[in-house]
C-alpha cells in the first residue's frame, strides 16, 4: 500500500475505488493506548457495511502515528491524515469530513468512550427521514463537578440559543448523510456545534441513547477552560445563524436604539434649557445622551459595512443564501 506524502490531500484520489456505505471520522491525540482495541471494536461494529475509517491525528506527540501506520498496513479500509502540527479536534474534524468519501459519515472520539456499536443502529435511524443522528450519552461515565456540570449548563445554553434542542451537544458520535458533512464548515471549536450550524441548511435531527464508556487508557483532553472558549463560539454560532445574510439587523436595531434614545433624551433636555431655564452645563444626563446617539450611528455604519462583506462573501465565491432539499419537476419531452 502506497503512502502519499503531498502537501494536498484529497478523497478524488480514490475516485476510482467504489463509494462505500460509511465513512467513520476519528480525531487522534496522544491516544497510542486506545487505537488498536478502537479499531478492533470498530472492524466488529461495522460486519457487513461497506466501509473507510479515516484516522486524523492532530499533532499526536506520543507514538500514536506509527501505531496508526501499523494498523492501516494490515487494514486496507484504514485512511490515516498526519497534521504537521496540533490544530485542534475541530480542524482535525474538518480534515475528516473533507476526506470521507461515504455515502453515510460517522465521528466519534478515538478514546473509546463513544460505543462503535451503536453506529449501525444510528444509521437505520436515518432511513427514518432524518439527515443526522446524534447521541445522548444519558448515563456519561464522567465525573459529576468537572465534567457532568458544566455539560449539562452548557447544554441547556447552548439549546436556548439555537434552533436546535439537545440533551447532549458534547457528544462526538454523530451519523450524517455526505451531503449534509460536506457542507459543514468548521472554525475554532465549533466541533460540537455541527448539528446547529447544520440546521442552517434545514437538516431533520434525531437524537438516540447510545452507551457512553470510562475511559480506561490515556488522559482526557478536556478541562473547565473550554467552557468559556465555548461561550465565545456560541455568541459566533448564533450570529451566523440568524444574522449571517442579513447583519444590518442585528446592528442596525441596536445602533437605532441608541440613536432614538440619545436623540430623545437630548430633545428633552433641550426644552428644559429653552423653556424651564434649567442649566446644561454640569448634568452627565447631556453627555450621556451625546455618548448614545454617536453609539447609534457606530452600530449603523458597522451594520452596513457588514451588509457589504456579507454580500462579498456570498457573490465573490457564489454561495448561495439558500439550501434545496428536492427539485421535483417533470421531464423535458423528447
Amino acid at each position: 500500500m502506497q503512502h502519499s506524502h503531498s502537501a494536498h490531500y484529497s478523497s478524488e484520489d480514490l475516485s476510482h475505488l467504489p463509494i462505500p456505505e460509511l465513512s467513520v471520522v476519528l480525531p487522534v491525540y496522544n491516544e497510542e493506548e486506545n487505537l488498536i482495541e478502537m479499531h478492533r471494536e470498530l472492524v466488529e461494529a461495522l460486519v457487513g457495511i461497506s466501509h473507510e475509517i479515516i484516522f486524523v491525528d492532530d499533532g499526536s506527540s506520543d507514538t500514536s502515528v506509527a501505531v496508526l501506520r501499523d494498523i492501516q498496513s494490515q487494514d486496507q479500509n484504514v485512511r490515516v491524515a498526519v497534521f504537521r502540527r496540533n490544530f485542534g479536534q475541530t480542524a482535525a474534524m474538518s480534515a475528516g469530513l473533507d476526506l470521507s468519501r461515504g455515502k453515510v459519515v460517522a465521528t466519534l472520539d478515538a478514546d473509546r468512550q463513544n460505543d462503535p456499536a451503536d453506529i449501525p443502529a444510528m444509521m437505520r435511524k436515518l432511513d427514518d427521514g432524518f439527515d443526522m443522528v446524534c447521541g445522548w450519552r444519558h448515563q456519561r461515565q464522567d465525573g459529576f463537578l468537572f465534567r457532568r456540570l458544566p455539560s449539562i449548563i452548557a447544554n441547556k445554553i447552548i439549546s436556548s440559543t439555537t434552533d436546535v434542542k439537545l440533551n447532549d451537544y458534547g457528544c462526538t458520535l454523530k451519523v450524517l448523510r455526505c451531503e449534509v458533512a460536506k457542507q459543514i464548515k468548521l472554525y475554532g471549536e465549533m466541533h460540537r456545534f455541527i448539528p446547529a450550524i447544520a440546521s442552517w441548511v434545514g437538516v431533520r435531527i434525531a437524537e438516540v441513547k447510545v452507551n457512553h464508556r470510562a475511559r480506561t487508557a490515556g488522559i482526557s483532553k478536556y478541562g473547565i477552560s473550554r467552557t468559556f472558549r465555548v461561550i465565545l463560539d456560541l455568541m459566533t454560532v448564533k450570529f451566523l445563524l440568524s444574522y449571517s445574510a442579513r447583519p444590518i439587523q442585528l446592528f442596525g436595531s441596536i445602533g437605532m436604539i441608541s440613536g432614538v434614545s440619545g436623540t430623545l433624551l437630548a430633545l428633552w433636555l433641550t426644552m428644559e434649557r429653552i423653556f424651564f431655564n434649567i442649566a446644561l452645563g454640569d448634568r452627565p444626563l447631556l453627555l450621556f445622551a451625546i455618548l448614545l446617539i454617536f453609539i447609534g450611528l457606530q452600530f449603523i455604519t458597522v451594520g452596513l459595512l457588514a451588509e457589504m462583506q456579507t454580500r462579498t462573501y456570498f457573490e465573490s465565491q457564489n454561495k448561495p443564501t439558500y439550501s434545496i432539499r428536492e427539485l421535483i419537476q417533470s421531464e423535458p419531452a423528447d
